[in-house]
């Protein structure tokens, strides 16, 4: 789906390796140069492992991903898998893109 130029992509219910593995393919389908939102205020239950498979999927993307919708949590988890989480691009679950 396309809104104000990006891609947006929206997932919902569990976050487990299968859906970061979808998610990371779609993302590798991208154009690297088109902005790209991830909508995860609909999951329900993340598993720490798909978190882990979204960080490797954002560290080969790239720059131009905004993601809503992690808990404190995954934040940190991502920033101990080396993605930097401080900018805006990174949401909190009361954020909706």
């Amino acid at each position: 789906m396309h809104s104000n130029g990006a891609t947006v992509i929206r997932m919902d219910g569990v976050f487990d390796v299968p859906a970061a593995q979808r998610l990371a393919h779609v993302l590798e389908q991208t154009d690297a140069n088109e902005q790209v939102r991830i909508d995860l205020t609909q999951v329900r239950e993340f598993h720490d492992y798909g978190v882990t498979v979204l960080a490797h999927a954002l560290a080969s993307r790239g720059a131009r991903i905004a993601v809503r919708g992690l808990r404190q949590h995954h934040l940190r988890l991502l920033r101990y898998l080396g993605v930097d989480t401080g900018g805006p691009a990174f949401g909190t679950e009361a954020e909706v893109v």
